[in-house]
């Protein structure tokens, strides 16, 4: 079984701040602005709040097209992954799926991702406090952290032609004419439950705790803190000077997928993650 760890959810040039770490530990990885059809204020956070409410709280704009813009509740944003089973009413059907296209879908097709394999989620957060009853950011670091989780039970390959499921077509990756036209336009289904432990649902969401953060205490949130038996595997897009000595693994700046070559030590590592924090 691979591993992929996949970068998600808000960054320097969409959306222009970090997602944020609720005070009760709900890791909240906010999508990205896109013109597709669901907005920031469709998604549901919890019965009295939007994503655009929380949103608002923390900034008042939001970054795209290298500009920053005001935050509305027309403001659309891509959710994908799609793995928050809350957010958005849902058909019985519905399962939690990811949508990858262009070269980032060459990039796991020439790495041959198949299914069976294990996304492993993470994005720049940081922690959130209550002022005077407003959620806003604190001092703390900024932060690579795992949020969330995939195991591919069916991959999709989405053009005009292609029979998608009703309670599919919502999906970013299934309901664009303009990403339909394009070869590499693939969406992965997850599976009901995970092939190793059928009790655990095969996608969800994580809370924070320490084992979760990828960054190094005390550096910058792209040098990250691996186990020693990382050293000994390949990791895609990347090489032996990532490694800088003792100190850290620096992650690029730059790709979505790090596929991780097979090696039982780190499928360990990442089942143990979600045993241990999935919820």
């Amino acid at each position: 079984m691979k591993i992929i760890l996949s970068r998600k959810g808000f960054d320097s040039a969409y959306g222009g701040y970090s997602s944020p770490i609720l005070p009760d530990g709900r890791l909240v990885s906010l999508p990205i602005p896109s013109s597709d059809v669901v907005k920031y204020s469709d998604l549901k956070l919890d019965d009295n709040k939007s994503y655009f409410d929380l949103m608002k709280e923390l900034k008042p704009k939001i970054k795209y097209d290298k500009k920053w813009h005001e935050l509305t509740k027309d403001t659309e944003c891509h959710l994908d992954p799609d793995i928050y089973t809350d957010v958005l009413k849902r058909n019985k059907d519905w399962s939690a799926c990811f949508g990858q296209i262009n070269q980032s879908q060459s990039h796991l097709l020439n790495e041959g991702v198949k299914e069976g394999d294990l996304f492993l989620f993470f994005g720049w957060f940081r922690q959130t406090i209550l002022n005077n009853g407003k959620l806003c950011f604190n001092t703390a670091p900024n932060l690579h952290i795992l949020f969330g989780y995939l195991q591919i039970g069916k991959i999709i390959q989405v053009n005009d032609k292609t029979e998608i499921p009703d309670w599919m077509k919502c999906h970013p990756h299934a309901m664009d004419e303009e990403r339909k036209k394009t070869s590499t336009n693939t969406i992965y289904v997850a599976r009901k439950n995970l092939s190793w432990n059928e009790s655990i649902s095969g996608a969800g969401i994580f809370k924070f705790k320490r084992d979760l953060v990828l960054t190094k205490e005390g550096f910058s949130r792209s040098k990250w803190d691996l186990p020693d038996f990382f050293k000994d595997v390949k990791i895609s897009r990347h090489s032996e000077k990532s490694w800088k000595g003792e100190e850290y693994f620096k992650s690029v700046d730059i790709g979505q997928e790090f596929i991780i070559q097979d090696n039982d030590k780190i499928e360990n590592w990442a089942k143990n993650i979600i045993k241990n924090n999935h919820i």
